[in-house]
């Protein structure tokens, strides 16, 4: 019988090995690609088998890239990334703790609110977001992108973050009201903290989706100045032909940002979702 056991768990342990061992493969599979087409010259990437490897090795690649203001385009999204993420924090962990620790007269309504906008398609607002930020005066600058990303990733910032503090114990804040805090207090210095697997995750998540963005940018960005990264590809293209090799060398260098912040905060990522799933 114990035989039999421990085969079991042998077969299910190969068994999960073999799935993760799968989706590495998957997942690094684009990597690869990316890096290894990155260091092609133009002639080999259109005559050659993706695959192959370089016929010569262009690092100098990665230095074209830096050279077409790649510096300017980083900046830019580090500014309208790191502006959007702060507001999203602040204002995501303020209506969580809101939602899940004050009662209030259409509470649920407003938590449903904030939910249904998850399934608004973003391509139905470009126009009123277009019409607005012209009437705001800001269009084609990078404050124009902010609104659109801080709106856009809201909902699931506080759906998250309002399923996490929903689940903190009682008992500190009450401790803490007995004592003369006020709520904000109760939120800044013991919610907040409490939170932070989650936050962190909401951070991460949300820095990845607006890093990424793209759609905004090309319609509410014209000047070269104020584009972010991913309208710096353009520099890659002309009228006939593509710069293949130096498009993939932008886009390893434009990854690399978020790869580090999920090397330094994977295991808080991990566990917020962790968290966030079993109390969810």
């Amino acid at each position: 019988m114990e035989h039999n056991f421990r085969l079991e768990a042998l077969i299910k342990k190969g068994i999960i090995y073999f799935l993760a061992t799968l989706w590495l493969i998957i997942s690094i599979y684009p990597i690869i690609f990316l890096v290894l087409n990155s260091l092609k010259s133009n002639s080999d990437f259109f005559s050659g088998n993706a695959w192959d490897f370089p016929v010569t090795w262009m690092f100098k690649n990665y230095m074209a890239v830096i050279e077409q203001d790649f510096i300017r385009y980083t900046l830019n999204s580090l500014v309208t990334v790191g502006i959007s993420l702060v507001i999203l924090v602040l204002a995501g962990s303020l209506a969580g703790f809101g939602l899940s620790r004050i009662r209030f007269r259409f509470r649920n309504l407003l938590y449903l609110l904030f939910v249904g906008g998850l399934t608004i398609p973003i391509h139905i607002t470009l126009i009123p977001v277009y019409n607005l930020t012209r009437i705001l005066g800001i269009y084609d600058s990078l404050g124009a992108l902010i609104g659109p990303f801080v709106a856009f990733n809201l909902p699931v910032t506080v759906f998250i973050l309002t399923s996490f503090m929903g689940e903190l114990p009682r008992s500190l804040e009450e401790a803490a009201y007995m004592d003369g805090a006020t709520r904000l207090q109760v939120y800044w210095n013991i919610v907040l903290p409490i939170s932070r697997p989650a936050v962190t995750a909401v951070v991460i998540l949300d820095a990845v989706v607006l890093w990424n963005e793209f759609i905004f940018p090309l319609v509410l960005i014209n000047s070269e100045k104020y584009r972010p990264l991913t309208l710096a590809l353009w520099n890659f293209q002309g009228e006939f032909t593509a710069k293949i090799p130096l498009m993939m060398a932008s886009l390893v260098l434009a990854s690399l940002p978020l790869f580090t912040i999920y090397a330094i905060a994977r295991e808080r990522l991990i566990e917020g979702m962790v968290v966030g799933a079993v109390k969810g």
